[in-house]
């Protein structure tokens, strides 16, 4: 018996000491584990929500879009435009309009919002944004504005910002290069509160022809240019919308305005069924 207890002993010893020597890793719950070597921040955006988030993914050698600092308007546009391009191709917005409203919203690269969060359209965070932000001084004090960790995710969130709101959804029906009504049309739809907004990017596309861009998108582009449905395209005052309340879905929607899912998902853009209070869904014309 005294042997038997000696060598239970012995053998505990000898596994609570071989456990002693193994390293002991935990991880909480969900985190990520990063190497040493991988601590870079895994760039946000809003989301893959519209068709050409994956048809076009962002490029994957990001650092020709990335220049600092820039020294004028013309090194803006040459860094950008074939961002903007890319933009274009995959979400139809000229990338004329998206390079005039980069120069006037970022102050050509320039401007303090812009250097510390590379936001270049001035996009505020928006109910539903979960990226990284930052405050400035706007119309108010203290704002919150979206930050990316690379410029060309700004341009990318500017084209899923105008593609997935039904206010903007009437601009899809005019020529992807017809710059003078995409000017007037953002000014129309809300985009900005500054009445000579589309005199101003009207100026600087023609200052510096960057519409030059949206017809060199044009001519290689195996898509036809888009034309107008009809010549009487309803102002967006016309656009019969829901604003979305608790408890609704798209189903009960959809049946309160008697059409289907699939047509109120392909007329605001939605890639899946998820909505949120306060969404504002183009649900026909008056």
């Amino acid at each position: 018996m005294i042997k038997r207890i000696g060598y239970v002993i012995l053998v505990a010893l000898l596994l609570t000491g071989c456990g002693a020597k193994k390293r002991r890793t935990t991880h909480r719950k969900g985190a990520p584990v990063i190497s040493r070597t991988e601590t870079k921040e895994t760039p946000k955006t809003t989301g893959e929500r519209a068709e050409g988030s994956n048809l076009y993914p962002m490029p994957e050698d990001p650092g020709r879009f990335e220049k600092f600092p820039i020294s004028d308007t013309e090194e803006y546009i040459k860094t950008f435009a074939e961002i903007a391009q890319y933009e274009m191709r995959a979400f139809g917005i000229p990338a004329s309009i998206t390079l005039a409203q980069g120069i006037l919203e970022s102050g050509s690269g320039r401007g303090e919002l812009t250097l510390k969060t590379n936001n270049h359209f001035g996009i505020k965070c928006h109910t539903g944004w979960e990226g990284e932000f930052d405050f400035h001084d706007d119309d108010a004090k203290g704002e919150c504005f979206r930050k990316y960790n690379h410029p060309m995710f700004s341009f990318r969130d500017h084209s899923l910002f105008l593609t997935t709101r039904s206010r903007y959804a009437f601009l899809f029906n005019y020529r992807r290069d017809d710059y003078k009504k995409w000017a007037h049309g953002l000014k129309q739809a809300g985009y900005a509160t500054d009445r000579q907004y589309p005199q101003k990017l009207i100026a600087l596309i023609e200052r510096y022809d960057l519409h030059t861009y949206d017809e060199a998108v044009v001519e290689t582009s195996d898509e036809p240019v888009r034309q107008p449905e009809t010549e009487d395209t309803p102002e967006p005052e016309t656009t019969l919308t829901h604003t979305v309340v608790k408890g609704d879905t798209l189903y009960a929607i959809s049946r309160k305005y008697e059409i289907s899912v699939d047509e109120l998902k392909r007329m605001n853009r939605l890639n899946d069924n998820t909505i949120s209070v306060g969404q504002v869904l183009n649900v026909g014309v008056q």
